[in-house]
């Protein structure tokens, strides 16, 4: 419900000090959690739940905030390498993060929670360091009217648009990660070892993948390599779905994963690029809006169709499902399909006619709310 009011926020107010406060509201949470677990059980489930709920608050204005800072520091012909040094973090965390996290727990739940605490405290003091330049000012400071306008904007704007609603579709439809512990325990009958394997394999394959492209990042066809990772991540996907041996599987997970990463960099690529720095973190906000429904609304799409028809059928259907709606988004979207390279992106000299286009056409939808 917070997500667009949090990317407007990131447009109208400076994006480092958003930044600092999101990450030190969650240092917070951790300190609570940490307290919790060493304090009476009746307040551990009350404490969990409310940290759950200020957390998802934070994650409204986190994402935007940080999606609009990083065009903020780095050249713009340096922006997609960024993006994906930044992808390579993220999957190093997602991967490392849980294995250290259940070292800690042996120590008990407190010693995870410090650490997450002094670990978040210490992003808080290395943000305080980062220097950045001034961002564009927005053309509209009312809440309704900045949410409006990047709408707007999206709509507009068919590459963003297409970038955006592929991965929404793809997701929701070839998605299949929740339901691991089924394959593992019925299909593949394996243990809780093994299942960590499976769970690691996407994650493992998209930061090998992220490595690869921010050592050499793509410059060429960006549109047919979205397109195409997202084929094969159906293609992928189908594979999961009939294997009956372990390392097949993980390795059909490990090649959906890794060109997951390839979409994810192009995608953000693109809409870094081709979204003026002024209506950066409403856009960011819709984009991250997308990907929470397609991630949640996946995984409750799995288990739904799961029960009706079985996972194994499940599985299949929703990869083929995924490489239909690849080949249908090249049709509705010819703009992403032939997006040659990020340079012939809008250039910042271009950007405050597009914002100021983009205001013109709002105004009375604006007014009249």
């Amino acid at each position: 419900m917070l997500s667009l009011v949090g990317g407007q926020a990131a447009d109208r107010y400076n994006r480092k000090y958003i930044l600092i406060a999101c990450v030190a509201g969650k240092a917070l949470i951790a300190a609570a959690l940490a307290a919790a677990s060493l304090s009476h059980t009746s307040l551990i489930i009350p404490t969990v739940l409310t940290a759950a709920a200020l957390s998802g608050a934070i994650n409204a204005f986190l994402p935007p905030a940080a999606s609009a800072f990083l065009p903020m520091l780095l050249p713009r012909e340096e922006l997609p390498q960024g993006i994906a040094w930044n992808s390579l973090a993220f999957q190093s965390g997602t991967i490392v993060g849980p294995a250290i996290g259940g070292l800690l727990y042996a120590f008990g739940p407190a010693a995870a929670y410090g650490a997450t605490f002094a670990l978040l405290a210490a992003c808080v003091v290395l943000m305080l360091r980062i220097r950045a330049p001034a961002q564009a000012p927005v053309a509209d400071a009312r809440t309704i009217g900045l949410i409006i306008e990047g709408l707007k904007y999206v709509w507009s704007n068919k590459i963003v648009l297409g970038a955006i609603s592929l991965d929404l579709i793809v997701v929701l439809l070839g998605g299949a990660v929740a339901l691991l512990p089924v394959f593992a325990r019925d299909i593949l009958q394996v243990g809780p070892g093994e299942l960590g394997v499976l769970r690691a394999a996407m994650g493992v394959g998209a930061a090998v993948v992220a490595l690869w492209i921010a050592a050499a990042p793509l410059r060429r066809n960006v549109g047919r390599w979205m397109f195409g990772s997202t084929i094969v991540f159906g293609l992928a996907t189908i594979v999961f779905g009939i294997s009956t041996n372990l390392w097949i599987t993980v390795i059909a997970l490990a090649v959906a994963g890794g060109v997951d990463m390839i979409s994810v960099y192009v995608r953000q690529s693109l809409i870094q690029l081709a979204t003026p720095d002024a209506m950066r973190g409403r856009v960011s906000a819709v984009s991250f809006v997308f990907i929470s429904a397609s991630n949640e609304l996946g995984d409750f799409e799995s288990g739904v169709v799961a029960r009706v028809i079985g996972p194994v059928s499940a599985v299949i259907v929703g990869g083929a499902l995924a490489v239909g709606a690849s080949t249908l988004w090249m049709r509705f979207f010819p703009q992403l399909r032939r997006a040659d390279g990020f340079e012939a992106l809008p250039s910042p000299a271009q950007e405050a006619k597009i914002i100021e286009r983009a205001v013109v056409e709002t105004r009375p939808a604006i007014d009249a709310k």
